[in-house]
């Protein structure tokens, strides 16, 4: 039996999962799973690199132990961080997490960001690559720098000692030609970013290559690194068993389709992105707050309720039906996300939601509400009208939030499947081995093998 090992690297935790495929499904086993928050010293926030190294090779143990070697292996996370290499192939430290407010002061460029959208169809987010490399250029950290790679590249260089660069993840940079998919070197120029620090891209399912001699060693196996769509929601939209829209839904929802660049005064001012995709195409989507307020409520609760317990209380409350906008920046990081929900709700003229079942019925009919909105918006710049929506991701498991969502957008919703990031994973390396015949086959594959729920 062939394996297949997903390391899906988040902001909040890491987990290792091998695939096989067996009497015509994709099978999944968690082997590994491990935390991770950034280190907060000196008023800035920075990521562990050596120590989430570490942990990617105590889960590869853990196959060893088990004899499940897989064959393959492909690591995903989250996007725009990266580590800066010397001349000698050495971490310039530190590594800092896209929360460090280091980039305030580089917004201001040589461009618009108008004519950034026009070419990398990428949102303005304050955490954009092209902002932290705009800091690292003040800070003279890129003086020293021969390579810079993101961070699911840069643990397999740490595996296989060769350096490559895949496209999906380096689309969420700001950096990044949408039609041709390359970094563009005009941007690059305009801001003094050397063009050697950034190599040509890689499509999703290139083969890095074995084990170095040390890590074999080490590790005692060898399995060979491929790059899957190394950006997580590019590697979870892969797993959609569908074609039309998807939602990518968890702490943020990322709503969107697959299609060619749209590079619109319209796409912009509604505030789509453009991110890599496969087979050429790039994901059209927006990013909603998602379930980071619903989250957070639980979480001033004490944790006192489970998540499908707040959903049973919204229901038995869903006399209380206002909608507040989620994608409000109070909701970003509030001292108390109850309070912010309420004072939101006051200065709408709202009724202001008191028991438990009212704030979550609020969070979640807020969600569908925004959901609906994002589709108009989508089928109007379009100019398209769809029928479907795929919900994937952890999220897809809320069933009251989506019946709120097939209510509220008047479309049949398909739910699953939950683990969609660790799938499409293990499909870029499936159809790389040749043990899927194309992409076509692969979503086959996820509907044959996952309860879809229907609504």
């Amino acid at each position: 039996m062939e394996y297949f090992l997903s390391i899906d690297i988040g902001a909040s935790s890491g987990r290792h999962i091998l695939g096989f495929i067996e009497n015509g499904k994709i099978i999944l086993e968690e082997v590994y799973r491990f935390p991770n928050s950034p280190d907060r010293k000196d008023g800035h926030l920075y990521w562990d690199i050596s120590r989430l190294f570490n942990e990617i090779k105590e889960g590869i143990k853990k196959c060893v132990s088990l004899n499940k070697i897989p064959v393959g292996m492909g690591i995903d996370a989250w996007g725009v961080d990266y580590v800066l290499l010397d001349k000698d192939n050495k971490e310039i430290l530190p590594v800092y997490c896209y929360r460090d407010g280091r980039t305030k002061d580089f917004f201001e460029t040589p461009i618009t960001n108008e004519e950034l959208y026009f070419i990398t169809g990428t949102q303005f987010q304050p955490f954009n690559t092209i902002y932290q490399l705009l800091s690292d250029k003040a800070s003279h950290r890129l003086d020293k720098a021969q390579n810079m790679l993101y961070l699911p590249e840069y643990f397999s260089y740490k595996l296989t000692g060769k350096m490559a660069h895949e496209y999906t993840l380096a689309s969420t940079s700001g950096l990044v030609n949408a039609k041709h998919q390359q970094y563009d070197k005009n941007i690059l120029s305009c801001l003094g970013i050397k063009k050697e620090l950034l190599g040509r891209l890689e499509q999703p399912g290139y083969c890095l290559g074995s084990f170095s001699e040390e890590i074999k060693q080490e590790l005692g196996c060898d399995i060979k690194v491929i790059l899957p769509a190394t950006h997580d929601t590019a590697s979870a939209v892969i797993a959609s068993p569908g074609n039309e829209i998807y939602i990518s839904s968890g702490t943020w929802s990322l709503l969107g389709i697959e299609s060619q660049p749209i590079l619109s005064i319209e796409a912009k001012d509604n505030h789509y992105s453009n991110e890599g995709s496969i087979l050429g195409k790039v994901r059209f989507l927006k990013n909603i707050m998602g379930l980071w307020m619903i989250q957070e409520v639980r979480r001033e609760l004490n944790d006192a309720y489970e998540f499908h317990e707040l959903a049973s209380l919204a229901e038995k409350e869903n006399h209380y039906d206002y909608a507040i906008d989620v994608n409000l920046p109070e909701f970003l990081n509030p001292n108390s996300m109850i309070d912010a929900i309420k004072n939101r709700c006051k200065l709408d003229g709202a009724p202001v939601p008191n028991t438990v079942g009212e704030l979550a019925h609020c969070v979640y009919n807020s969600l569908a509400n925004c959901y609906a909105t994002a589709v108009d918006e989508l089928e109007r710049i379009t100019k398209t009208k769809y029928n479907i929506i795929n919900i994937i991701g952890g999220g897809s498991k809320n069933d009251y939030l989506n019946r709120l969502t097939a209510k509220y957008l008047n479309k049949k919703v398909y739910a699953g499947p939950s683990e969609a990031t660790a799938i499409g994973n293990l499909l870029v390396q499936l159809v790389a081995w040749g043990s899927l015949k194309d992409y076509t086959q692969a979503k086959k594959l996820v509907r044959k093998s996952f309860d879809i729920k229907s609504y």
